[in-house]
């Protein structure tokens, strides 16, 4: 019995620091910026790597590898100058994705279509804004704050991801432009700032490996939302790529078992256990 007991007790040390170890893991965060799309390239292919295959876009989650938003099939009808659905990326287009916190969002014009890179917006755009993956670029109306939820894709079931990164274009006052995470608690899980690269291309990702579930990514844009000239102390930014862990559905509560675990194992660590 005392043989059984110390084993027993192994085993518990060894979930333990199990629980420990994915507590503590510190996020991993991939970031660049430079003049053109071959400066970033190496750290995006990085996360894409870090994350996994390139699932279709179909409705419900393969459970592993990532999804892409690059813009470029949102059709001519639903791109400047007219809005883009929130919840395009969940419903026509399936990839577990719905944006909220502005009045409208913008998808830039084919060439021959409208001005190209929101210059409807403003004429000078075009010249300070370029493209990751050419040649549709992505912005909210009317705020340079807005946030992307996940969901199963395909269907209005509260989702998560473990990783999520961005390519922003025309980044150019330090500290103007961040990503932060959120559960599903809404509480934040980190503000990450984007690096400056102005009139260039800049990349920020970021992989959580400590069993986080990011349920919102928050945007900061920019310190301004686009209409006026860019410089003077005026920053504004747009958004190419979207680059994410593969959205899963959220566990029920009977999948919680190994955490409520880890959580009845730390009293279970400090008790005696009788000698036989």
């Amino acid at each position: 019995m005392k043989t059984l007991r110390l084993l027993n007790q192994n085993k518990l040390l060894v979930c333990l620091g199990l629980v420990a170890s994915l507590g503590n893991a510190a996020p991993v965060v991939f970031s660049a910026s430079g003049a053109n799309g071959a400066a970033i390239q190496s750290s995006v292919d990085a996360f894409r790597g870090a994350l996994g295959t390139l699932n279709a876009n179909v409705a419900g989650s393969f459970g592993s590898g990532r999804r892409e938003i690059n813009w470029d099939g949102v059709p001519n009808a639903l791109a400047d100058p007219n809005g883009l659905p929130a919840n395009f990326f969940n419903v026509n287009s399936p990839r577990g994705v719905i944006l909220s916190g502005a009045s409208s969002f913008l998808v830039s014009a084919n060439s021959g279509i409208a001005p190209v890179r929101f210059d409807t917006l403003n004429p000078t755009y075009s010249a300070i804004f370029q493209t990751f993956s050419a040649q549709r670029l992505f912005t909210a109306i009317g705020t340079n704050v807005y946030d992307v939820s996940f969901f199963v894709p395909g269907s209005g079931v509260a989702s998560f991801t473990s990783a999520f990164g961005a390519v922003f274009t025309g980044v150019s006052l330090s500290g103007s432009t961040s990503l932060q995470f959120f559960d599903s608690n809404n509480n934040s899980l980190g503000t990450f700032l984007v690096p400056v690269a102005s009139s260039g291309l800049s990349f920020l990702g970021v992989q959580f490996n400590g069993g986080e579930q990011v349920a919102r990514v928050r945007f900061t844009q920019g310190n301004t939302a686009l209409g006026p000239n860019d410089g003077g102390g005026v920053d504004v930014v747009a958004v190419d790529d979207f680059i994410y862990a593969e959205p899963a559905a959220v566990p029920e509560p009977s999948s919680f078992i190994m955490i409520t675990l880890g959580v009845g194992l730390l009293a279970i660590k400090h008790r005696k256990f009788p000698q036989t």
